[in-house]
């Protein structure tokens, strides 16, 4: 790829317009949004169905854009759990329900459904008790539902569930009725990506157009307008969510170079895309679906333009290599979002790709054929044949699952060393071209240098985290050298373990129990499946109040319970009876020291009480 793309103002125009995003943006409900009906709970409202409903158990959910409540004009998006009413998709209904925040716990590395629906602009849920139809979805609404229904239906009474799920999710990306153990091993050979819909699926489709077309003579013309057609067709079954609109949006300016008979500009396309989405959607660039989409996009483009292939090797070489290519760069680029996000590592994600993802879009192809024949009463033809290709994929998936390293537990990483990692990638994406690896290589290594360095010297303060969850409490505390302790193990055990490594370490120097509970000892075991824990202190038995101890240069005092009582005072629970006694701990860090206190409900610093909040995370820096 040339590097004159780099010197495009479009793009330095979205990388400040993300920048200022990062920095600047919070999504907040506007003056006019439905969440301001909340305080009124039992509301009516109209809406029109964005999105094609999920099912999940009783009820049927999906978001709404909304035009009134209570008769009064309202705007903004609802998240809506509809009990006996199956919503159809670009519909308008009337509801009647019982309006509400979205469900929030901000637990530190936890997935938080509020912060999720957030990054959708959407701020309140409501329960559907009532809903009628207002306006009936378009004719090619109704047409392109009908067919998305009428291919899952197929598949679910032609194959098992699991085989089902998996030719829905390659062909749609719809995966709900896949089984959550094979969901796992999805996930852990790193083949996850294969079951949504996503844009190598609407370039597949556009390729196989442009070929199908080329059989039958047509003209360039009537071919690129039939690929445009057929491809935003497949976007709208698919669901038009944000990796597919993209891929839409590339795969026309592919179309129109190819019809103009110029270079078709898919980096180009790829920032339009970004830009447009960005523009109308801004919270999207807090979705880690959006960032994932564009970033392996971005690597692919980048990595099959500069490393090209002599023309000499044969074409099937070519082809894995190509998709080694892929992969590797895809790897490569997503690591610090698969690390800081869901704090693993698959080691076997590059070898499965290179057999999974061709198998994929030969299953992509083959499905529609078993459904097309299927309309035709003819699928008897390929249902052996696809069912055969469908437990195949599932076999090898859950094979490369089964390797010892397919999937290892990461620490997210800090800043610093994100910023080091994607520098040397882009170098490493760019080593063919001498000329310009040249220019950069210096700025470059400076930059891989001193932002950890900037990270360690400047932003590094010793951090304390207070973490509640619906009232059960624990403190961990980051110093400024690395050193991790943990107070209190009231919360769930693997809840913790993804608190430790969103710190940046899959180890714990210590923790200290606040009360002897076998409850709490039971989440440390379930900690220690994914944290090296050096040394577990408990009350009463390795520490007594006035003792202290030594954890890794810090000393750790145990004082008699530092408790509040209903007034909100402090009082001390002092002398021993051998029931729930408690123990607080002050922990001296050079010139900084504070006390954790209550079974980790607060800490005092300075003098002050810093209380916990209800299912929140409080970041006290030092």
């Amino acid at each position: 790829m040339h590097t004159s793309y780099y010197k495009r103002p479009l793009l330095f125009l979205l990388v400040l317009y993300i920048a200022l995003l990062c920095l600047f943006y919070k999504p907040t409900p506007s003056a006019t949004d439905v969440s301001r009906f909340i305080p009124q709970k039992n509301v009516t409202l109209t809406g029109k169905v964005l999105g094609f409903p999920v099912a999940k158990n009783t009820h049927s959910n999906v978001i709404l854009k909304v035009y009134d409540v209570n008769g009064k004009p309202a705007d903004g998006y609802v998240y809506a759990r509809f009990e006996d009413y199956v919503p159809a998709w670009r519909e308008t209904v009337f509801v009647h329900g019982t309006l509400k925040k979205p469900y929030s716990v901000a637990l530190l590395g936890n997935f938080d459904w509020s912060a999720y629906l957030a990054s959708k602009e959407v701020f309140s849920e409501i329960r559907v008790f009532h809903a009628r139809q207002i306006k009936p979805p378009s004719l090619l609404a109704r047409a392109i539902s009908a067919a998305r229904q009428d291919i899952l239906s197929v598949f679910s009474h032609s194959f098992d569930a699991n085989a089902a799920a998996i030719a829905s999710g390659i062909l749609l990306g719809e995966r709900a009725a896949l089984d959550e153990s094979l969901y796992e091993d999805f996930q852990d050979s790193g083949a996850i990506h294969l079951l949504v819909a996503s844009g190598g699926n609407v370039g597949f489709v556009t390729l196989m157009t442009f070929a199908f077309c080329g059989l039958f003579g047509l003209r360039r013309r009537q071919t690129a307008f039939l690929a445009l057609l057929i491809a935003g067709l497949y976007t709208l079954i698919a669901g038009a969510d944000a990796p597919l609109v993209r891929a839409y949006f590339m795969a026309f300016c592919a179309v129109a170079g190819y019809f103009l008979h110029r270079n078709s500009g898919v980096f180009q396309g790829l920032v339009l895309s970004c830009f447009f989405i960005l523009l109308f959607h801004p919270a999207a660039v807090f979705e880690t679906g959006f960032q994932m989409s564009f970033l392996a996009t971005l690597a692919i483009i980048i990595c099959l333009n500069n490393y090209t292939l002599p023309p000499a090797w044969p074409r099937w070489i070519r082809f894995f290599v190509q998709i080694f290519l892929a992969t590797l760069s895809t790897q490569l680029v997503l690591l610090p979002v698969f690390t800081n996000v869901f704090f693993k590592i698959s080691f076997v994600g590059l070898l499965a790709n290179m057999l999974l993802v061709p198998l994929a879009s030969f299953l992509m192809a083959l499905s529609f054929a078993y459904y097309v024949f299927s309309l035709l009463h003819i699928g008897f033809l390929l249902q052996a044949v696809t069912a055969a290709f469908l437990g195949l994929f599932e076999h090898l998936v859950v094979w490369f699952a089964s390797f010892p390293l397919a999937s290892v537990p990461a620490a997210a990483w800090r800043s610093g060393w994100v910023i080091s990692y994607y520098a040397a990638v882009f170098l490493l994406f760019h080593l063919p071209q001498k000329d310009f690896v040249r220019r950069i290589c210096m700025p470059l290594a400076a930059l891989m240098l001193f932002a950890p360095a900037i990270q360690y010297l400047f932003f590094n303060s010793p951090t304390v985290w207070l973490l509640n969850e619906w009232n059960h409490n624990a403190v961990l505390y980051r110093s400024a050298d690395g050193t991790r302790i943990l107070f209190g193990a009231a919360i769930d055990g693997d809840k913790l373990a993804r608190s430790v490594l969103k710190s940046g370490s899959r180890t714990l120097d210590a923790i200290f129990i606040s009360e002897n509970m076998q409850a709490q000892m039971e989440e440390v075991q379930k900690l220690q499946k994914q944290i090296f824990v050096k040394r577990t202190i408990l009350p009463f038995e390795n520490i007594w109040p006035s003792q202290q101890t030594a954890v890794e240069g810090r000393t750790v005092s145990a004082e008699w319970g530092l408790l509040l009582n209903r007034r909100g005072e402090l009082w001390r629970n002092r002398g021993y009876s051998g029931g729930r006694d408690s123990l607080s701990y002050e922990i001296t860090d050079g010139r900084k020291n504070f006390t954790v206190a209550a079974n980790s409900r607060f800490i005092l610093l300075n003098g002050r009480r810093i209380d916990n909040s209800r299912n929140a995370t409080c970041t006290v820096h030092l």
